[in-house]
């Protein structure tokens, strides 16, 4: 398997420069969404001193021309502070500053789906709206070949390697734990990992965070495992169905709750929801992948743990189902629910929107309405 030139450079060199004391100067690492909805870009700056809040970090710009967000001849893009973390790479106090972009007229850029996120989260902030999504993802060496698995075949049939622990069934361990550890450090409110279905797969956690939180703190916790990676010398995939055939592929699953729905009684709520869900199956497709639902084509199948992208389905306990009740919450009668339909690659900017919109806005319909600014 393929691993990175860089994951061989000494490391125990590279550290006697990074424990150099930097003054009273701050490095803040600035990340944005590029122009293909799914990659990020990064770049450093030095401040004065340590912010404090987002208001203290100055805006920036950089080359929309090229992340595919902008013509050469009108490239400038401007960088706006959204959410800030602390660097679990260079440490306290410098930061990494997840921003939203914008283009040269100031209207948000076509991927910058944060903005008409935070205003629909705004619109219901009274139902305290909670998240949590489970992030899947796949380990690949710099060849495109999953991380351990044979070079000239394919490990095991599925089985054994979902929580798996030992050598031959768990795959890239190190990877995990180094990421977990980090977004721990930054602050991101990851709450839990585990080995997944297909070997060299994985998952990790986020939530429960209210309203426009969950896509900040998923989106540095993805920002942080393509880092840990890049040290390690491999690549992290969010491609839904990495391999074709018959092998998991990654979602993206998002569990979602109101105040009423974790109060006693809670599951009116929560059928109430399901039910509006139903109605709306194809704009939820469309917003749950960033090729308006061509990925997850390839991996919600009816197979493999998923539901069939052409039709919509609910049930207690039901792994095959696009919306699961949890067996506790149908006994407890409250609690969350589980849309098992977003992809890997989703935008969850896009995921936790649409959500709102049909669930607490009660839109219907294949298009977004438009709200009064």
């Amino acid at each position: 398997m393929a691993t990175s030139e860089s994951a061989s450079l000494s490391k125990a060199v590279k550290q006697q420069y990074m424990e150099l004391p930097q003054g009273d100067k701050v490095q803040a690492m600035y990340i944005w969404i590029d122009g293909t909805g799914e990659g990020l870009r990064c770049k450093t700056r030095t401040l004065d001193s340590e912010p404090k809040t987002i208001q203290d970090l100055p805006e920036w710009n950089f080359d929309g021309s090229s992340t595919y967000q902008s013509e050469g001849s009108n490239s400038d893009m401007y960088l706006i502070p959204a959410a800030m973390f602390r660097d679990p790479f260079r440490k306290d106090p410098n930061k990494l500053v997840l921003c939203e972009v914008l283009k040269y007229n100031r209207k948000p850029a076509e991927t910058n789906l944060r903005q008409t996120c935070k205003k629909i989260m705004e619109m219901v902030e009274n139902q305290v709206p909670w998240f949590g999504m489970e992030q899947e993802y796949t380990i690949l060496g710099t060849d495109g070949h999953p991380f351990g698995w044979p070079s000239n075949g394919f490990p095991g049939p599925q089985g054994p390697y979902y929580c798996g622990v030992g050598a031959d069934k768990a795959y890239g361990r190190d990877i995990v734990e180094a990421h977990y550890r980090a977004c721990l450090y930054a602050g991101v409110q990851i709450c839990g990992t585990n080995a997944e279905v297909m070997p060299a797969q994985w998952e990790f956690q986020v939530g429960p965070c209210e309203g426009i939180n969950m896509a900040d703190h998923l989106w540095a916790a993805r920002f942080i495992l393509h880092r840990v990676c890049e040290d390690f010398g491999v690549v992290a995939s969010f491609d839904p169905k990495p391999i074709p055939g018959n092998w998991n592929g990654a979602g993206c699953h998002t569990n979602f709750s109101t105040k009423e729905m974790r109060n006693e009684g809670g599951l009116r709520a929560i059928e109430d929801s399901i039910e509006k869900l139903g109605k709306r199956h194809s704009y939820h497709i469309r917003a749950y992948d960033p090729k308006g639902g061509l990925d997850n084509a390839r991996r919600l199948t009816g197979r493999h743990e998923t539901s069939n992208i052409h039709e919509f389905s609910a049930g207690v306990a039901n792994r095959g189902a696009s919306i699961r009740i949890p067996r506790s919450v149908g006994q407890e009668k409250k609690g969350y629910f589980e849309d098992r339909r977003p992809s890997a690659n989703c935008d969850p900017y896009a995921v936790t929107e649409a959500l709102i919109r049909t669930c607490l806005l009660s839109e219907e319909g294949d298009e977004p309405v438009e709200y009064g600014k």
